[in-house]
């Protein structure tokens, strides 16, 4: 639940999945070198904010041009995000095993977006 506002949209199952989804991307770059911490690591994490925060912002639009724009910014973050952890699993920071819980929330995040879009 937001601080402050209590709008329509923070009841949506996107919104919360997508909010989770920033939280795991968060804690399993705490795992990477502290020589990624202004790469890789910022990259992820700022990507992963933006989906949620377009996700936030796509919400409270009114015209249906608008909210697409933003929804579709935040499903493109998510691609980066799915292909920035790809390289990272390869320099061997993380696994595909500790990736599982939030490879799960990506996908679900994914495709909540994609059905905003349609």
């Amino acid at each position: 639940m937001p601080m402050f506002l209590e709008l329509s949209h923070t009841k949506l199952d996107v919104f919360n999945v997508s909010k989770e989804f920033v939280l795991a991307c968060y804690k399993e770059t705490i795992s990477f070198p502290s020589t990624e911490r202004f790469a890789m690591i910022q990259q992820i994490r700022r990507a992963a904010l933006s989906v949620h925060l377009n996700v936030a912002e796509g919400c409270s639009r009114k015209s249906p041009t608008e909210r697409k724009r933003f929804y579709e910014m935040a499903r493109g973050s998510v691609i980066e995000i799915d292909a920035a952890l790809d390289i990272a699993s390869k320099l061997n920071y993380t696994t595909k095993e500790k990736l599982k819980e939030l490879g799960i929330l990506m996908v679900r995040t994914f495709q909540l977006i994609s059905k905003m879009i349609s």
